[in-house]
This record gives C-alpha cells, structure tokens and sequence, in this order.
C-alpha cells in the first residue's frame, strides 16, 4: 500500500490545492482579515505552484502545510516583504557585500553567497538585515520562479564574533518555512573548528529535509559541488568577479550571435569611431545593469538587423526545431516554452523554437540575450513583433558545444506606441527600464539512452541466451525508470520507499540474471 501513495497523492494533488484553499478561507483568512497582506491572499487563490509548494514541502499534508501558509503569510506581512525594494533597505548594507546572488552550482542552481566574516552581530539593525535576505529572495523568486537556490556560507577568517545564532535561524526558517521548495543545498565552506558547536545547535533548529541537504566542504572539497568558473581564486576557483555597488549584480546575459554572423551594436560603432572594420570587433562590450568585470558580466546592446520576411526561408529555419509545449502569459507577450529550452547531444536535439505571440495593441520590440553567447546561435536575436501576430525564434547549439543546466536566456520585451519611423536601437536607449518586460528560460540537458545501449552491445556477454537478453532489457528499463522517478519526486521523504522497492527489484533481476548464466554455461 505504501508503494502507491505518492502516485495517489499526485493523482490527488488538485483536490488538494482545492481543499487547502478552501480550508485557508474557512479556518484562517475568516477570523484574520488584516493579518496577511491581500496580495499574497489573492497570489494564493490563484497560484497553484504556489499551493502545490507548501503541500509538496509538508509531504501532501494539508494540515502541516496549512500551519506552514499562515506562518509565510504572517511574516510576509509583518516585514512588509511585497514592498521591500533596493531603495527601502540601508545602502551601507548594499555596500558591504556580505550577501549577494551570482553564479551557479553544478546542477545549474543560482548560488546564494553570504560572507561571514562581513556579519557582524547587531541588535540595532537586524530587523533591516532580516529584509535585506527577504529582499534577494523575493528579488530570485520573481526572476526565476519554481527554481532552487543553494546557499553557501563563506566561513573564511570567520569567529565568534560574525556568528548571530538569531540571524542564522532566520535564514533558515527563510527556506523551511517563507519560502518553500526553494533551498537546493546548503554548503558550509570552511568553517573553523571553533564554529563546530554552534553548527550543532543550528543542525537541531533544521528539519530532516533542509538536515538532507546541509553539505560541510573545504576549499578544495568546495569543487564538487560548483565549478571552479564561479569560484574565487581563494577557493580554487577562475571567477574573477568582484562585488561592488552600485549596482546590483545580475546574470551575465549578452548578446548572442546571430546565424549570419556576430552583431555589433550601435553603441559599439559609436565607442569605435574610425575603426573602418567594425565586423572585427566581436569581442567588445559595454556595462548596463550589471557590476563591471571582464568578459562576463559586461552587456552587448543589441543592433538589430532586418527581420527575415521570406516565409519560406523562416520555414527552412525552424525545421527540426524542437517544438514548446507550455506558454507563459506575459504582459506584452505570451512566450512559448514557459520555462525551459531542452538540448540535447544527438542531431535531432540541438535545436529549439521560441514562440512570442504580441498580446497588446501596439507593435512590441524584443531582443534575447544568453548568459553562453559563445555556445548559441539565434535568428532572429531582436527584432519586432506586430499587433496580434507571432515571431519564431530558433536557438540552435554551435558547432560542437554542449548544453548545460548553467545557461540561462533573457527574452526583452517594449511596447513601440509610435512605431512609424522609430529607431530601434534609438528606442532601447530611450526606453524606461520600468517598461520593459522580462522573463527568463533556463536550460533543460536532455539524457541520451545511446550511451546506456552501447554499454550492452559492447559487453562481452552479448551472445548471452534469449531469457538473460530479455532480462537485462528489463533491467535497463527498470534502471531507466528509477533515474527519472528520482529526479521527479526529489525532495519527497517518500522517494526513500519507491527506491527501496525497486531496488530490491534490481537486486532480484541481478541475481536471476546471474543464475541464468550460469545454466546456460553448464555443459549439456
């Protein structure tokens, strides 16, 4: 019986979100009207990921997840959290750099950096220090939703002293309870001996799904987690981005490059004035919104070629491209997929369509950007889509270039109200940056089973009779299976009894596999 609840509990998963909405009203938001903010009232009644969230988090347990929404709820409230923004927190906090997001572990989750050893404990200011974490998750959340985070704390010359057992339990409960889903891993890097009792008290403040994911790593160890490409050189690491403000660090979003050829953007002509060849220069770059540093977090602005009009040339561009299956509802465009591109390594793979279809009455300017402008080829990469009407976007993997969970891709959108003889390129300079629509795709590796195939034809075991052939499909099959139920129903306890099942499963099959042979290789 234990064996299909998780399969129940999915089949049963609208019913669920009905039942905690309904219970909310009834038991909570009845008795409480001014205890939560509307807004977040409201983005509960018609969010279901949001529900879905807490109830998967408390393992479908209406009741725990109930308890865990009005807890969210109230703190959001409480700090204002719908509110916060960079000019309602202490620039000095800014400054310090103590917290921050940039880079990406190894399984393609933002890194969210504290430093230590810049904390120092004060009562006077950690209300405005518990909304300066409040405002890089909320800031992460609207930019990425659904996506996890893994947190690393940076104990490097850190003591006594940098250590608020207050402030920890805060960020803490940011994951366990405020913020449901969200927490990838939590590595503790380099932590001195001094600190070990503390951990320990801080172990016993997290529950068995954030114990699971507590990591403890040297500077060396650090490397098995996030690549040395978003590490600094003291752990290791290549990353030579420095924390300053402002402003506020971003993803490392540029141009990529078209299928004719690289871009150059106006801006480019204008900083390179009598340079007569200006399709030489590919490789300069210029800062918008993020800190400066070398070839990565510098900003291409865009130049924008004319758009293909030849129906049957947009025909032969999107052939073979990999078609989007879910849309996200934008305000100026409703952009296909909603959240992922997929690549994969076999021909038919490194190919996938972008759909913007205009929702507004006017004509819309768009541009994409990549954080992998080396890896991708984009046609068009900016142009401008009419009233009504739709655009194909291709992105296609480069050469021998290989996809991965890190790339990210930031699709630009304006509302053009006089597009009669406007520049585009005038445009994007002029445009207020509160104007324009953003929404971001991440990057989804799809898993080739060639490799797990030739890994049976190679083996010398392949002249093996009929019945352990038969089984051994079995068992890859099996073995298939439990990859994708693993990455499916991560972060549920009851994963531990499905694999528990089936891998007793694969021990049986082993062994008859094994036991097959051994009849077979017995002389008649």
């Amino acid at each position: 019986m234990a064996e299909v609840e998780p399969h129940e509990g999915e089949q049963d998963l609208e019913k669920k979100i009905e039942e905690t909405r309904q219970r909310f009203n009834n038991e909570l938001l009845q008795d409480s009207t001014e205890k939560y903010d509307p807004r977040d009232v409201e983005r509960l009644q018609t969010d279901d990921s949001l529900v879905e969230g807490y109830l998967t988090w408390r393992i479908y347990n209406v009741d725990d997840a109930l308890k865990m929404i009005d807890e969210s709820l109230h703190w959001r409230k409480e700090y204002g959290v719908n509110d916060i923004n960079e000019s309602t927190i202490p620039r000095w906090m800014f400054e310090t750099g103590a917290v921050y997001l940039h880079g990406y572990d190894k399984e393609g989750n933002k890194l969210f950096w504290f430093k230590v050893k810049l904390h120092v404990k004060d009562a006077k200011t950690v209300i405005d220090k518990k909304k300066y974490v409040a405002f890089w998750l909320e800031r992460y959340a609207k930019k990425e939703p659904g996506m996890p985070l893994t947190v690393v704390f940076d104990m490097t010359d850190s003591g006594l002293s940098n250590v608020d057992m207050e402030f920890v339990k805060y960020i803490i409960n940011c994951f366990k309870v405020y913020y449901p889903k969200f927490l990838s891993k939590m590595i503790i890097v380099d932590m001195p001996w001094i600190l070990n009792a503390a951990w320990k008290i801080v172990k016993s403040w997290l529950g068995p799904e954030a114990i699971s994911k507590l990591r403890f790593a040297s500077k060396s160890e650090v490397q098995t987690y996030i690549g040395p490409e978003y590490l600094p050189p003291q752990m290791g690491g290549t990353d030579s981005f420095k924390y300053s403000y402002p402003p506020l660090p971003d993803d490392d979003f540029q141009t990529p490059i078209c299928d004719n050829g690289p871009i150059v953007s106006d801006d480019d002509r204008e900083s390179k004035e009598g340079d007569l060849d200006v399709k030489d220069a590919l490789e300069s770059s210029f800062t918008s919104d993020v800190v400066v540093k070398p070839k990565k977090v510098n900003f291409l602005e865009q130049s924008l070629r004319s758009e293909d009009n030849d129906k049957g040339d947009a025909s032969a561009r999107t052939k073979g491209a990999r078609k989007p299956l879910t849309t996200f509802k934008g305000s100026l465009l409703d952009v296909s997929p909603a959240e992922e591109l997929s690549f994969g390594s076999g021909e038919t793979e490194k190919k996938s369509l972008i759909i913007l279809n205009n929702v507004v009455k006017n004509q819309v300017a768009f541009k994409v950007r990549t954080t992998a402008p080396d890896k991708y080829r984009v046609k068009p990469s900016s142009s401008c889509c009419e009233p009504g009407a739709s655009v194909d976007i291709v992105v296609s993997l480069h050469g021998g270039s290989q996809a991965s969970p890190q790339d990210r891709f930031l699709i630009m959108a304006a509302e053009m109200e006089n597009a009669g003889s406007q520049d585009l390129s005038q445009f994007w300079k002029e445009v207020p940056k509160t104007k324009i629509m953003e929404h971001r795709l991440r990057c989804h590796v799809l898993e080739s089973a060639k490799p797990a195939i030739k890994s049976f034809k190679d083996n010398p075991m392949e002249t093996m009779p009929i019945e352990q052939q038969e089984l051994n499909i079995a068992l890859m099959r099996v073995t298939a299976c439990t990859s994708r139920l693993e990455q499916k129903l991560d972060n549920t306890l009851w994963l531990q009894k499905v694999l528990i099942v089936l891998v007793v499963v694969l021990v049986m099959l082993n062994l008859l596999c094994l036991h097959l042979l051994g009849t077979a290789q017995q002389p008649s």
